[in-house]
């Protein structure tokens, strides 16, 4: 029972594999295959395939358990399921022959049969012999498996006969059959089946396998299995093969074509292979190993399938190619990268093009080797190639190696970047030409759309080079210029027109009136219709500006960094503080003077010879002077010597210096020198005390008896001596026979002694905080923000003076200066503000003057300064100051010259003081500058502060902490302090405005004064001092009458210049008249020198442009002025008002300096005639002739002083009043009036009929439905002016001869009927077509130039200036309608060709217009308006013909010969006096300084 539930066991079959065997004599070099086909099939896995197996072996190899001392080999067992799905166990036998390696003869076993009859054997037996697997495995049994022969014999059922297909090795093939044919002849006697496999079919030779064939084929059954163990192909059939015919039940067995069988392992092969492949190719780094890989795909079937059909080792080789890859694309991706970096690394270390344009790459490569950020670009590795090293594998390292420079690659990408950089250099030029190009288009407004400009710059060659984005960028880059260029320029405006705006209540907001105004005065300006297409940019500047006059501060200043408050702030905290330590370091190293350095200053040996007599008169240099002992150190100093500044060391710093001269070119030798000293002192500003080093001038005697120049040599030494404020040493009387007297060189040294002395006491008490605050005059200096000098250069004449000091703590925009005017040594408080800080000081505080800075470079800073100065007292003394380069701007500079001389005008109308500054000259930065205004300011201390203390109407007395401190006292006597000896440098050169302020006395009065070093002036003799009763009063009593005295503060002009200014500033004959004498303009109210504004536009020509008329009661007003000032000439004038005057007007009010200047009031006049001209002139002057019945002044009878809404909060005279009912009132009937006169001008569109007879489709069409996009001309006008340009260009009087009517009208029906006509064809003459041309504008309903733009061409045609006007007219032709523009710009651009033809037809473009301009703009000559204007309508058409290519093209404005402009609007009269600008004289020139020595030898005032 047992038995029976036994699964049966698969049959057992045994194969024995036979073919040709033996010595190489009989088999050849290689065997048959039989070892590789068994090894195929038992072992098909290709690890376990090995395609080597050898027959010759030693006697220990043939005895071992594996051969077994037998012929054969035992290869194990494989166990297959055939097709129907029965398994059976085929055990494979190799029969062959062993060959000793000894003999290389047989190996003797126990069979000693030969091997046919030996392999024919079907019984085999062979105890414990093992399997056989390599022929690595003898010798080895241990290290393999070990399986032996099942019970040590089998029995053979089938036989496998192998025969060799291939070329074989030294081996004939019929041989080989021969012996195949033996060897068959003994299988067939066991009976047993038997197949040929015809091995190494691989390498099949062709015959061969037929031969094979053609032997099977005689024989009865044998089949034929065509193999290649190497490929594996049919191995497995030729076994399945033999097995069925063993058994009979299995079925006929089916033998497959090698090639079919070859296909299918191959395919099978290569699918496993891509799957193998993409096995691997999941492998991303090229840094992963085999072993590693393997282990991790060993059980997936892909990888498996492929290991036994193709091994391990192929594996391995692709796996290793597929990492090789990896590497490679690593590197090629790192070359990429670097290649890529190149361009970079070029930029930065080869950036210019002018370099390296002519250097070849070997020179590149060096020029980069010793760039600075070469080891920052590049690495240089110690091994090459750079992939074959790690630094491939270095991915943070991005530095390029350098051994990567020495490819073909690099050296390309090298020749790009010279390239790209020429291009680039190409590209910014022809940028910057483009821009350039847009900077010449003038009508390119801020705000304009790129659209709008495109078209204008389309031929341009820059713009055709440049790429779209780039040309978007320019035009970007140039409208942002031209935009805040435009609203730089507005600001300005704004600040230009400062009377509009500093007339504000600032307690209040701007009504809508005072808006309006503001807006009407400002649109007529070029620069505020320069932002009308940033309307709301504009407002918003607008209103910013309104904000910061509302509340300025210096945080919301509109320059910024650059307001004056925070310059001033930063510049008195840094030079304060360095003069203060500068001081005390001079205070303690001159302590005690025991040792005098001296500076020894001559020519042509003069200052040795004078060192050599001061040493002879010393005993080992030290000098007796006085009862004291000075050791003296002397440096002489020639032309030849370096400047002192150069010589002045830490161990050197002298106390003085000797200046030594004997003749007029010694003398001048000294001048120049010491100018240049102090210039460079200034300059650097480094030692205050260089600076004011003490000099003395001394005379050397003339050894030749007395000399004829020695009284001129004398005075000009005096003359020096005084201009630079230092002693002069003269010969003394009698006869020496040297040059220097022991007398003039004691003197000399008294003299620095003293002056070092003097300097000590100066600087040696610091004032106290009291000292500080106790200031005697109190002196604002105003200067716009933004103005385009520096605050050092209005700073440096107080900064340079010893006698300046800081202020009070707390008062960071003040300081100090300690100055002797009149006879006592003052104390002066300067602060220095911008104008919009002034604006509260002005209002609130006592202030005893104003120095008013302003620049003659900038209208927007003379116009603040005539804002601010309008509403500044008349009471308070002011200095105008304005500031430029240099002298020379005067005379080269219109815009200067005439800024300059409007300060002059100012001044000279207000009787205040005027100097200028120059920032390229030294002589100007000296206090001496503002003695004359500190003086004047004195004087009228008192009056100043009556003044301040009796305004009742003031809000609030005290003053404002952050800029003056209260003083205890007015005027308190400085008996302690000595005489100042500050500010040595010479006084300024002569003004060009005229010869400036005076600052030292005439030789008339300087016998009653005496200078300081500072060149402040007092008397000699002073007199006892009347001023103590000052300390216990606030208000100081009245001054005593003293005598008049020549006023010293006047500025003197030349006398012929003054003659020219009076004409031309006071040329009014009612003022001159004869009658009455006039009083001094000081001894005048000023408001009674203005009336009413007497009306300019219907002046006939012979009248007065004076534009004030004199009130009814002026004639009496004057003479009251004339007695009063008659009768006390020897009164009290202090102010230039005489005490009867002011009895006569009782206690005057103070007003303002906008009412004793016509300049700053006709300023604010202009502005009202500009916002109320929509009245006419005759309400004008029929209100002006109603207010005069009025009682007031004469001032208050303006329009612009009376309170209308537009100037409610305008400038406000205290002594003005008037009836703001009546005026409003007649302000709203003025308003509709203008209304309607605007209605009654609206004209309508005049429409001549037709003179057409048929019906037309085309002709009388408006325009528009003529033309296409793609056929912007109407197709009639274009075949017009093809056929006159072809056939009759040249004709004479073409346009102006009339061609035939018939033909007109013909040529014009025929078009009508068929648009395809040809002119030629018709036979038609030039003129008929010429003719029909004009008939079809004249016939359409609307003309070419459309009605309402005429006036806009009209006005635009009376601009006088050419240029202005050429650009308006093309600002209205872009108006048109673009169907009007481009057939207006077709038929110009003809008339200009046939004008270009006028030498031969006779019609220039003047003749054209005449004939066309009727018919391109339709006039009515039923109106008058249109009769007056014929010829300025056909000059601008005939302007439109000649600038043709300016107009339409971006031409160029062609030159016209014997042009003449169309003549300029009738003035409407001038609305203030015209300034006659000074006639001055030219600079010195240094040759004209010798003739001049007498009276000013070095020319340095």
């Amino acid at each position: 029972m047992m038995a029976k539930n036994k699964e049966p066991r698969p049959p057992s079959y045994t194969i024995s594999v036979v073919g040709l065997s033996g010595t190489e004599k009989d088999k050849g070099n290689c065997g048959v295959g039989k070892s590789c086909l068994c090894n195929r099939f038992v072992r098909s896995k290709a690890d376990e395939y090995y395609p080597e197996h050898t027959s010759v072996l030693s006697t220990i190899d043939f005895g071992g358990r594996v051969v077994n001392n037998d012929h054969f080999l035992y290869w194990g067992d494989i166990t297959l399921n055939g097709e129907d799905g029965v398994e059976c166990k085929i055990h494979v036998i190799e029969q062959t022959e062993f060959i000793d390696d000894q003999t290389f003869l047989p190996h003797r076993s126990t069979n000693l049969q030969p091997y046919i009859k030996r392999a024919a054997a079907s019984k085999l037996q062979s105890a414990e012999k093992l399997m056989y697997i390599c022929t690595d495995q003898l010798g080895l049994e241990q290290d393999f498996e070990q399986k032996q022969m099942p019970e040590g014999k089998l029995s053979v059922d089938g036989f496998l006969l192998c025969i060799d297909v291939s070329q074989g090795c030294n081996r004939k093939f019929d041989d080989q059959l021969k012996f195949v044919n033996n060897l068959f002849v003994q299988l067939s006697k066991s009976k047993k089946p038997v197949i040929i496999a015809a091995t190494k079919c691989d390498e099949c030779v062709d015959h061969y396998l037929r031969e094979v064939q053609a032997f099977a084929s005689n024989k009865k059954n044998l089949l034929v299995v065509e193999t290649s163990a190497r490929l594996n192909v049919n191995i497995e059939t030729c076994f399945t093969a033999l097995v069925q015919m063993l058994d009979k039940t299995r079925g006929k067995p089916k033998i497959i074509p090698y090639l079919d069988a070859f296909k299918t392992q191959r395919q099978l092969v290569v699918t496993a292979t891509d799957k193998f492949e993409k096995l691997v190719q999941t492998v991303r780094d090229y840094h992963a190993t085999w072993k590693t890989v393997s282990n991790k795909l060993k059980n997936h079937p892909d990888y498996e399938e492929y290991i036994n059909l193709e091994g391990t080792k192929k594996a391995r080789n692709t796996f290793s190619k597929h990492i090789e890859q990896l590497k490679q694309e690593h590197i090629r991706k790192r070359r990429e990268e670097y290649i890529n970096t190149l361009p970079r690394a070029f930029n930065t270390l080869l950036p210019n093009l002018e370099e390296i344009e002519h250097l070849n790459w070997s020179e590149a490569l060096k020029l980069m080797e010793k760039r600075a950020d070469f080891q920052l670009c590049f690495v240089v590795l110690e091994k090459t190639p750079w992939d074959e090293t790690d630094h491939i594998d270095k991915i943070n390292d991005r530095r390029i190696p350098f051994d990567l420079l020495s490819t073909l690659e690099a050296e390309k990408v090298y020749q790009n970047h010279v390239q790209h950089l020429i291009s680039e250099k190409r590209r910014v030029e022809m940028k910057e030409k483009f821009k350039k190009t847009l900077e010449k288009i003038q009508f390119i407004s801020p705000g304009q759309p790129w659209e709008e400009v495109m078209c204008f710059v389309m031929e341009d060659e820059a713009f055709k080079y440049i790429t779209e984005a780039d040309s978007k960028e320019v035009y970007s880059r140039h409208q942002r210029e031209i935009v805040e260029k435009a609203k730089e320029e507005f600001q300005e405006m704004l600040f230009e027109h400062s009377e509009l705006f500093y007339d504000l209540d600032l307690n209040a907001t701007p009504s809508s009136d005072k808006m309006s105004e503001i807006h009407t005065v400002l649109s007529e300006e070029p620069r505020y219709k320069a932002l009308q297409k940033l309307a709301p940019d504009r407002e918003s500047l607008l209103l910013k500006h309104i904000g910061f006059v509302y509340h300025p501060t210096k945080e919301t200043c509109l320059s910024g960094q650059n307001c004056t408050d925070i310059k001033v702030e930063q510049l008195l905290a840094s030079s304060l503080l360095q003069l203060d330590h500068s001081r005390l370091r001079l205070y303690h190293d001159s302590t005690n003077i025991d040792k005098v350095n001296l500076f020894i200053l001559g020519k042509d040996g003069l200052a040795q010879e004078l060192a050599n007599e001061i040493r002879t008169q010393s005993t080992d240099d030290e000098y007796a002077l006085d009862g004291k002992i000075y050791e003296l150190d002397l440096r002489p100093v020639d032309a030849k010597s370096p400047y002192l500044s150069q010589s002045w060391t830490v161990a050197f710093k002298p106390h003085g210096c000797f200046c030594v001269f004997n003749s007029i070119e010694s003398l001048n030798f000294i001048g120049e020198f010491i100018g240049k000293i102090r210039t460079e002192a200034s300059q650097i500003r480094k030692d205050k005390y260089m600076a004011n080093l003490p000099f003395t001038l001394i005379l050397a005697n003339q050894r030749d008896s007395i000399s004829k120049n020695l009284p001129i040599l004398r005075h000009q030494g005096q003359q020096l001596a005084n201009k630079l404020q230092c002693p002069f040493v003269d010969v003394p009387a009698g006869t020496y026979p040297r040059k220097f007297n022991e007398t003039q060189i004691k003197q000399a040294l008294r003299g620095v002694l003293e002056s070092v002395k003097h300097n000590l006491d100066v600087v040696s008490p610091v004032p106290t905080s009291k000292d500080v605050s106790e200031a005697d005059l109190r002196i604002v200096m105003c200067a716009m923000c933004g103005d385009p000098f520096s605050v050092d250069l209005i700073l440096s004449p107080f900064l340079d003076s010893h006698s300046c000091s800081a202020a009070q703590a707390g008062q960071n925009n003040s300081l100090m200066l300690d100055k002797i005017i009149g006879e006592k040594r003052r104390r002066i408080q300067i602060t220095i503000l911008s104008y919009h800080s002034s604006i509260g000081v002005r209002k609130d505080e006592l202030v005893h003057g104003y120095i008013l800075v302003y620049s003659a470079k900038r209208k927007a800073s003379m116009g603040m300064l005539r804002a601010f100065l309008s509403e500044v007292q008349d009471t308070i003394p002011v200095q105008l100051v304005a500031v430029t380069d240099s002298q020379a701007d005067f005379f080269e500079n219109e815009a200067i010259k005439e800024l300059m001389t409007e300060g002059e005008h100012i001044a000279t109308e207000i009787t205040a003081k005027f100097t200028a500054l120059y920032s390229l000259s030294q002589y100007h930065r000296q206090t001496e500058v503002f003695t004359l205004f500190f003086s004047d300011v004195l004087e009228k201390k008192n009056m100043i502060e009556n003044s301040y203390l009796s305004d009742s109407t003031r809000e609030s007395t005290h003053q404002s902490e952050d800029v003056f401190l209260p003083s205890p006292r007015d005027c308190f006597p400085y008996n302690n302090y000595p005489d100042s000896d500050d500010d040595t440098e010479a006084p300024p050169p002569y003004s060009p405005i005229g010869d400036d302020v005076q600052l030292l006395p005439t030789p008339s009065d300087r016998s009653r004064y005496r200078l300081d070093f500072e060149g402040n002036e007092y008397p000699i003799h002073s007199t006892p001092n009347c001023h103590d009763h000052e300390r216990n009063h606030k208000v100081p009593p009245p001054i005593k009458p003293k005598p008049v005295v020549p006023k010293t503060n006047v500025k003197k002009l030349d006398p012929n210049l003054l003659k020219t200014i009076e004409a031309g500033i006071g040329k009014n004959p009612r003022k001159q008249t004869s009658r009455v004498p006039l009083a001094h303009p000081e001894d005048m109210d000023p408001s009674d020198n203005y009336a009413e504004p007497i009306d300019t536009i219907f002046k006939q020509k012979g009248c007065s442009d004076e534009i004030y008329v004199v009130p009814d009661d002026s004639q009496n007003r004057i003479i009251k002025i004339r007695n009063s000032f008659v009768n006390n000439t020897q009164g009290d004038e202090e102010n230039g008002f005489s005490e009867r005057t002011s009895k006569s007007h009782g206690e005057r009010r103070p007003s303002k300096y906008k009412y004793k200047s016509k300049t700053l009031f006709s300023k604010a006049k202009s502005y009202y005639r500009r916002t109320h001209s929509d009245a006419s002139d005759d309400e004008a002057f029929t209100t002006s002739k109603t207010k005069r019945k009025g009682r007031h002044r004469g001032s208050e009878e303006d329009p612009l002083l009376s309170p209308v809404e537009t100037w409610k909060g305008g400038i406000d005279n205290p002594a003005i009043t008037s009836d703001q009912e009546l005026d409003d009132k007649k302000m709203k009937k003025k308003i509709p009036k203008v209304k309607e006169d605007k209605k009654k001008k609206k004209t309508k569109n005049f429409n001549p009929p037709t003179r057409r007879n048929w019906e037309s489709n085309y002709f009388g069409m408006p325009l528009q439905d003529l033309v296409t996009a793609e056929k912007p001309i109407p197709l009639f006008v274009e075949k017009c002016v093809e056929f006159i340009e072809d056939t009759g260009l040249c004709t004479e009087g073409l346009y102006r001869v009339s061609g035939n009517k018939t033909d007109q009208d013909n040529i014009q029906k025929q078009f009508d009927q068929d648009h395809n006509i040809s002119l030629v064809s018709m036979e038609v003459t030039v003129n008929a077509v010429a003719g029909a041309l004009k008939a079809f504008f004249a016939d359409l309903p609307d003309p070419l130039i459309p009605y309402s733009l005429h006036p806009e061409l009209l006005e635009a045609a009376k601009i006088p200036d050419k240029t202005e006007r050429l650009h308006a007219l093309k600002e209205i032709v872009k108006k048109f309608h673009p169907v009007n523009y481009d057939v207006f710009r077709y038929v110009i651009t003809h008339l200009n060709r046939v004008s270009q033809q006028n030498k031969i037809n006779l019609m220039t473009a003047d003749n054209l217009s005449i004939c066309f301009w009727p018919t391109l703009m339709r006039p009515d000559f039923e109106k008058r308006e249109f009769l007056s204007t014929t010829k300025i309508h056909q000059s601008v058409v005939e302007t439109f013909i000649q600038q043709c290519q300016f107009f339409f093209y971006n031409g160029e404005i062609v030159e016209i010969a014997n042009t003449v402009a169309p003549p300029p609007p009738s003035n409407p009269g001038q609305l203030v006096e015209p300034m006659v600008p000074l006639q001055l004289p030219p600079p010195l020139q240094p040759q004209l300084i010798q003739p001049q020595l007498q009276t000013d030898p070095l020319g340095i005032i």
